[in-house]
């Protein structure tokens, strides 16, 4: 005859067994045949994905057994432990982050009350532990069933998605849908990266612009990764696929410190810091109506391959993004000469000012190559306020404690000059390289305007403007003007960028600053 066990050991048993199949509900969030179509689709469950972000082994889950109280419509016979939401903190190449993901297996990764309350618990701990926060976001948007509790839920986490700007790095990954009011916790986050062919963000569907305007256009188009990456600027990257896009956040995560106090982690230095790149030397056309990819110019002088480009597809004729110098994480901003000359317009501008106060936030220095003939001209960029977003570059500059070095490398004309960093703004260093043209504008155009009579009466005016053009450019238009009013604190032969850039931030390392006593200023939005 077998032996009984003793009470207490089946009583222990009861309750071990009870929290088991409590966690494996948990685990199994919306059942087999959601999360195979889940994998019909492409995609990976919200556990996956998290398991893919964080280092193997270092997710601690949080509020993993919360239910939702509503029984409307059915809720009750929906109640999943976790609801939708699974939410945590764990490790991203050794450092801790919190992360959040929505789960598409239970009722379409529905927002409602308890996932309001779980996002927003997690991302009062990732503040008060001073670490980043990721959300993974596949979901159909606010829980219609729970009325006016799903719309509370958003409003408590857009709170603290702007209370945690600029306190803890906030990145958002949209691996699905994100409609209606849910696309605004992602754009008030510090980074979007999107997914090819299964992501789209949009605030209102195909079928409600058809019914209201009568326009025909589909999701990808409205607003797919493509659509957000390169047209509206909303997305800061566009990766190929989920575990594109899941690197691209671990490689980010490198270049930031976690919190607004501390200062990005350096880099192990395996190039020298005193390389002189020849090259360098040629790389800017001694024509300067020609252009060159200023891409190159970034990736010869900052350390080998630690460039990563921030909304590379978006305004490109400006390129904003991070590297680094001898280790250290730096901000990059530049004009791309080969886009539209790098004449700056609406997009360059949000696209510039708005990263230079990112980094001003978390203590990553600026580093900005300027070649600009100037602000864009159009009816289309006045009427679109190219003057208010203009005055962005200047306020975001301006306001930057962190430090902030300049190189200009060919054309610095007028209010572009100005506005890119310059001295006048109070970089903390300007070097020029010796073809740079710093002036109101260029020699062409000077002349044409300054000596339009006396050409106007010359039958053969040709030899006469060319003599005036070099005149003018060797009284005008050359760093040294710059340099011999202390404009520009030196000019380098290209190859010594480098070297001379790791020194002045070495110098600047433990840069003070001193601003009038405010509550915050106005930025020209």
């Amino acid at each position: 005859m077998a032996q009984s066990k003793p009470e207490a050991e089946v009583g222990h048993e009861a309750l071990t067994n009870k929290l088991k199949t409590l966690r494996g509900q948990m685990k199994a969030g919306g059942g087999e045949k959601r999360i195979e179509a889940q994998h019909a689709k492409g995609k990976m469950t919200a556990r996956e994905r998290i398991d893919a972000l964080l280092d193997e082994g270092t997710f601690q889950e949080i509020n993993g057994l919360m239910v939702s109280r509503h029984t409307d419509f059915g809720l009750d016979k929906e109640k999943i432990p976790g609801d939708g939401i699974v939410a945590g903190f764990g490790k991203v190449n050794g450092r801790r982050v919190c992360v959040y993901a929505q789960d598409f297996t239970i009722m379409g990764g529905s927002f409602g009350e308890v996932a309001g309350q779980k996002v927003a618990h997690i991302m009062d701990m990732a503040m008060d532990a001073g670490v980043p926060v990721i959300g993974l976001n596949d979901g159909g948007g606010a829980r219609i069933q729970e009325g006016i509790f799903s719309l509370y839920a958003y409003g408590e986490v857009f709170y603290r998605n702007t209370m945690a700007s600029g306190v803890i790095p906030q990145i958002s990954v949209i691996l699905g849908p994100c409609a209606g009011g849910a696309v605004y916790s992602p754009a008030l986050t510090d980074f979007i990266v999107m997914t090819k062919g299964i992501s789209n963000m949009f605030i209102t569907g195909p079928e409600v612009i058809k019914t209201v305007t009568h326009e025909v256009v589909d999701v990808e188009t409205l607003g797919g990764a493509m659509a957000h990456s390169s047209t509206s600027g909303v997305a800061h990257f566009a990766a190929e696929n989920e575990k594109e896009a899941l690197s691209a956040v671990r490689d980010l995560l490198g270049y930031l410190p976690a919190n607004y106090k501390e200062t990005a982690p350096a880099a192990e230095v395996s190039d020298d810091p005193w390389r002189m790149d020849k090259e360098l030397d040629t790389i800017v056309p001694a024509d300067p109506s020609v252009g060159y990819d200023m891409k190159e110019v970034i990736n010869r002088i900052c350390d080998r391959n630690s460039f990563m480009e921030v909304m590379a597809n978006f305004a490109q004729n400006c390129i904003i993004g991070f590297a680094r110098l001898h280790g250290q994480s730096i901000g990059i901003v530049a004009q791309q000469p080969l886009f539209m000359a790098g004449a700056i317009d609406i997009d360059a501008a949000d696209k510039m000012a708005r990263f230079v106060r990112f980094c001003d936030a978390f203590n990553i220095p600026l580093i900005t190559f300027s070649d600009s003939p100037g602000f864009l001209p159009g009816v289309s960029q006045e009427h679109g306020g190219i003057i208010r977003h203009g005055a962005k570059i200047v306020y975001a500059f301006s306001e930057a404690s962190v430090p902030k070095l300049t190189v200009v490398t060919r054309k610095g004309y007028g209010g572009a000059y100005i506005v890119m960093s310059s001295k006048h703004i109070h970089a903390d260093m300007v070097f020029a390289w010796p073809g740079a043209e710093i002036a109101v504008m260029g020699a062409e155009g000077a002349v044409a305007i300054l000596y339009r009579k006396e050409l106007a009466e010359k039958a053969d005016s040709g030899e006469e403007r060319k003599r005036l053009v070099a005149e003018f450019k060797e009284k005008f238009s050359n760093p040294y003007i710059a340099a011999s009013a202390g404009f520009v604190d030196d000019v380098l032969f290209p190859h010594e960028t480098r070297p001379r850039l790791i020194a002045a931030l070495e110098l600047l390392r433990d840069k003070q600053t001193h601003t009038p006593a405010k509550k915050h200023g106005c930025m020209p939005l």
